[in-house]
């Protein structure tokens, strides 16, 4: 049994109605060939889902004038898939031997593979690139370590940024939990001298937002403490877990 031409399966896999009734007849009873369309088809679907509608800028006519000219396609492929109402006719272009079309439809059907596989591996590094841009990540971590009076306590500590500079803290906090007071998390500047609360504690972890414009090479003391329900805002001196923060 004689198979379809190489080039005649690439088009019709991707959706060109080049098929005539003898072809439709002998892709029904060919599995080879219907295969092989099959596997195209695919591969063109998934490499048109990868990019929004709109993506690609269209070609002019004598762009599509050049790959005719260039792949010997014939009559039946002539036609400007891009034209439009108003575009010009195309310009006849002469087929050349089968045998050379032949050797071309193959090359052909590497540039398509080789294309497809192009696109696919570019939208997937652009998502990957998309998504960490909009994911926050770490850029900072301590090990928050028990003061005297707390040796049951123990707890981390994580700066996370995402791609707009917006930063927040995560703190967690095991042990010491049975007061009648609250828990206050607080960056501390590294000479003492001044501090900031970021808000209170009110189960095992939590997450912050870090105020803009403060250096966290200056505050770099992540400082967990009870405070007592007395309306006073300054620290209390009962510093249950204190950390450094250090560059990830």
């Amino acid at each position: 049994m004689s198979h379809l031409d190489p080039e005649q399966l690439a088009l019709l896999a991707l959706g060109e109605p080049v098929a005539s009734d003898d072809d439709r007849a002998h892709l029904a009873a060919c599995p080879a060939c219907a295969a092989e369309v099959q596997e195209m088809a695919h591969a063109a679907t998934v490499a048109r889902t990868t990019m929004e509608e709109g993506a690609l800028e269209q070609p002019s006519g004598e762009v599509w004038t050049r790959i005719r000219e260039e792949l010997s396609l014939g009559a039946e492929v002539a036609a400007d898939p891009f034209a439009t109402a108003d575009s010009p006719p195309a310009e006849p272009t002469p087929s050349a031997p089968a045998g050379v079309r032949r050797r071309r439809a193959s090359r052909r059907l590497w540039t398509l593979a080789a294309s497809l596989v192009l696109i696919v591996a570019g939208g997937s590094i652009a998502w990957a690139l998309v998504s960490s841009n909009l994911a926050p990540i770490p850029v900072a971590t301590a090990e928050l370590e028990a003061f005297p009076g707390h040796s049951g306590a123990a707890g981390t500590a994580q700066v996370r940024e995402d791609g707009d500079g917006v930063r927040e803290l995560t703190v967690t906090l095991d042990g010491d939990s049975d007061s009648d007071d609250y828990r206050e998390v607080w960056l501390i500047r590294n000479d003492g001298q001044a501090l900031i609360s970021l808000g209170v504690l009110g189960a095992s972890s939590g997450t912050f937002a870090i105020p803009s414009g403060v250096d966290l090479s200056e505050y770099d003391l992540v400082d967990i403490s009870f405070e007592p329900v007395d309306g006073d805002p300054a620290h209390s001196g009962d510093s249950i877990v204190r950390g450094r923060l250090g560059s990830r």
